[in-house]
């Protein structure tokens, strides 16, 4: 039986597998979760914690509408989305430096298929969050469908894709060995409850009772209990967060990079989510105090990715008026200026995909590319076979420190060293 805490209800189970090693080929019994349902269930928070509720709902409202007067909006939010599904994807295991990805992301739009295989993971998270995000506006529902639509394209391209964009039909665990859970650190519901319980939750999910961020954080860690799926839970489980946040219109512009703070705090999160698994009542203390506890530090991972984002923001505005004097005088809405606004978001472009970006033709823009390579903002690198593409070196430089000082539990690396493994020093 596992010796984690449990449960509203436990389901009791028998586990053998054949095939297997003697000492793996054992029967056990173990006790899967089942949450409690979410819908109707009345939600009570500390003052300490509704206070903060309020402050990241603050600062991300903030982030939202004050702080991206800096630089572009659009760029921003393409920049802090891709950081945002890199850490998920960091939380899972999956290391890829930023240049590393920017150039294999540049390679898929030349029309080629990464070599790295970890960077075809991550592209997929990438992907996976944008379908999410573009499906849902302030006030919009969340589906079942998007929801495994979303799982369906982070499986893309993975040895796991035949699984993708369907619930699991067979029982899964955390921790312990990949042959029985008679070991594991917890056991998700048994198949069959998946469905209803995932109904519940997306029906949770379209209701406006609670604060977003409290709503949020109570999705999130509901879903992770479910573990609807055999890969990509924890993945789908964080892009869920931001589908709560969009539809409750609070972040309609720019994610906070939540992911990245909950990678470096890992033991509190993965403590805060196993502190929503109480035994007994939904009514309890206990219930109470383990939700609540989650949800305080769910809070506290908004204010600090908010304030880290914005010091990022900063610093991209800095490297873009430094583009700036070394290019000289830039015309209005030319070619070169949309480049340089855009940027920030695209640090790795070809000449096709940079016209994409800034809408204008490929002579004008091949045009401004060669007069940024002059300047020193770009710099031109092979991708793939033999594609000419250009990187902008500053903005990969920001992203890898901002990712370095995201590290840092105390956000500062230089007092506070990382709680793991971060790239090298630009």
């Amino acid at each position: 039986m596992s010796t984690c805490s449990l449960s509203p209800l436990e389901i009791r189970q028998s586990g053998r597998e054949c095939g297997t090693a003697r000492k793996d080929n054992r029967g056990c019994d173990y006790a899967a979760y089942v949450p409690d349902r979410l819908v109707g269930r009345t939600f009570r928070f500390d003052g300490e914690v509704a206070a903060d509720v309020a402050n990241a709902e603050a600062a991300i409202t903030r982030l939202n509408l004050e702080a991206t007067s800096l630089v572009d909006t659009e760029a921003l939010a393409r920049i802090l989305l891709r950081a945002e599904s890199v850490a998920s994807s960091r939380i899972e295991g999956l290391q890829i430096g930023a240049r590393q990805l920017l150039r294999a992301e540049a390679a898929r739009g030349l029309g080629e298929t990464p070599a790295n295989a970890k960077a075809v993971e991550v592209l997929g998270n990438i992907d996976a969050m944008v379908c999410g995000i573009e499906q849902i506006h302030t006030g919009d529902a969340i589906s079942v469908e998007l929801l495994l639509e979303i799982h369906r394209r982070l499986l893309t391209r993975t040895r796991f894709e035949e699984y993708g964009g369907a619930f699991r039909t067979q029982q899964n665990w955390i921790g312990g060995n990949d042959h029985h859970p008679c070991s594991a650190d917890f056991v998700p519901p048994p198949p069959e409850y998946v469905p209803d319980l995932v109904g519940d939750l997306i029906s949770f999910c379209n209701d406006d009772s609670l604060p977003a961020v409290a709503q949020a954080a109570i999705a999130h860690a509901q879903f992770e209990t479910i573990h609807p799926f055999v890969d990509g839970n924890g993945r789908t489980g964080r892009a869920l967060i931001h589908l709560v946040l969009r539809r409750r219109g609070l972040s309609p512009r720019v994610l906070p990079p939540i992911s990245l703070i909950l990678a470096t705090w890992a033991k509190d999160y993965i403590g805060g989510l196993a502190a929503t698994r109480y035994r007994g009542a939904a009514t309890s203390q206990a219930a109470s105090a383990g939700v609540n506890l989650w949800i305080g530090r769910f809070a506290a991972a908004c204010v600090r990715a908010v304030n880290d984002a914005v010091t990022f923001e900063q610093k991209a505005l800095a490297i873009e008026e430094q583009w700036r004097r070394q290019l000289g005088r830039v015309r209005a809405r030319s070619a070169a200026d949309l480049l340089l606004r855009l940027l920030v978001g695209a640090p790795v472009v070809s000449v096709n995909s940079a016209a994409g970006l800034i809408d204008r033709s490929f002579v004008r823009t091949n045009e401004a590319v060669n007069r940024l390579v002059q300047a020193g903002v770009l710099n031109q690198v092979t991708i793939g076979r033999r594609n000419r593409a250009f990187e902008a070196p500053a903005i990969i430089d920001a992203l890898t420190a901002l990712e370095r000082q995201l590290a840092s539990p105390a956000g500062d690396i230089r007092t506070s060293k990382p709680a793991r493994r971060v790239p090298q020093r630009p």
